[in-house]
């Protein structure tokens, strides 16, 4: 395993190198918040706290043309119109700084979704195989977090290229896949013992402090027994404003909407982030909508994760851990009291 060390005083210098070859992803801070974006000298970066938003947008962004199209005459049938179209796919080559372990993992969630034998998208698959991530160990887990209870951890390498650890006087860089290691082999010194040692006692210290595991295997089945369950999912809801904080923060969810937006003879089809918890996600046409009060969205939301997407991805949670949902949630839902709420519940009686 290659293990490298930059001094807190190199960090700029580094990244600005790192823009020169790579569209460079750092947290920054704005306002109150800390915000993923292009890396530049006049922003500074910030990676004391864990980001409020997860990097997603760099694989999977909030709004992308996927296509533009444009209808032409033909000069030899007038009568007869032919569409021009142009898939966009961006191949650049991207390194994302700064993430949490949460956040390359989240990755893991979408990939089994936009990566099948059936179905491969494209314009998500070409930015992520360009993308590379250097995620750095949480050092002070959040009482939000709960990484470790979906197979995670503050210094999990999973998803990530690089695992980057604070220590006294700067970062140790340990490479996880081999692109990680080109990626850090030729610009950064090498690691002595010494600060390996104490990058590994930052990464156990960190693992304590998250506590023991629970185990929320069994919200899969407890979760569809409660499915009909409208005493429960009212009360789970209750506190819920339906703002959708949760789902837009979310590294791992991954719905979409599509629209043309059309200018004349040529028009632009964009994809969208859509929300589970928007009380227009499933209207129909018709007008009728199969979710229509926030108690259906939410059991919708919380069952997705722990219960239909483990049903059909081997047993793997559709949910990093991250806690950004309950940290970020005007109305203090917790994600997890839902889980273990609807673990502990008894049955529903049938009604006689």
């Amino acid at each position: 395993m290659v293990a490298k060390f930059l001094a807190y005083n190199e960090l700029d210098s580094w990244l600005a190198k790192m823009a020169e070859q790579y569209r460079t992803i750092v947290p920054r801070r704005e306002g109150d918040a800390v915000l993923f974006g292009p890396y530049c000298e006049s922003a500074s970066v910030e990676l004391r706290v864990r980001p409020t938003q997860s990097p997603k947008n760099a694989v999977f962004p909030q709004c992308e043309a996927l296509l533009t199209y444009k209808y032409n005459k033909n000069p030899e049938e007038p009568g007869r119109v032919e569409v021009e179209v142009n898939e966009h796919l961006d191949g650049t080559p991207t390194v994302v700084v700064g993430g949490r372990p949460c956040d390359a993992a989240g990755f893991n969630v979408i990939d089994r979704v936009y990566d099948t034998d059936r179905v491969r998208d494209l314009n998500y698959l070409t930015r992520r195989e360009a993308t590379l991530f250097i995620s750095m160990t949480c050092a002070k887990p959040a009482t939000t977090c709960f990484c470790n209870w979906v197979g995670g951890g503050p210094a999990s390498p999973s998803g990530s290229d690089v695992l980057m650890t604070p220590i006294a006087d700067g970062y140790v860089f340990e490479a996880v896949t081999e692109r990680g290691e080109g990626l850090i082999k030729a610009d950064l010194i090498d690691a002595s013992d010494a600060q390996v040692e104490d990058a590994r006692a930052v990464k156990e210290a960190a693992e304590a402090a998250m506590g023991d595991p629970v185990d929320p295997s069994a919200a899969r089945e407890k979760l569809l027994e409660h499915f009909d369950d409208v005493e429960f999912w009212e009360a789970e809801a209750g506190k819920c404003i339906s703002c959708g904080t949760c789902t837009y923060l979310c590294p791992t969810c991954y719905c979409f909407n599509i629209s043309d937006e059309k200018f004349g003879h040529e028009g632009v089809r964009l994809r969208t982030w859509d929300y589970c918890m928007s009380s227009l996600f499933t209207q129909e046409a018709s007008g009728h909508n199969p979710r229509p009060t926030k108690a259906h969205r939410l059991k919708n939301r919380v069952g997705h994760k722990f219960s239909y997407y483990p049903s059909l991805h081997d047993g793997n949670i559709a949910c990093c851990g991250c806690g950004r949902c309950i940290k970020s949630c005007p109305a203090s839902v917790d994600i997890r009291a839902v889980v273990l709420n609807a673990i502990a519940a008894p049955a529903p009686q049938p009604e006689s």
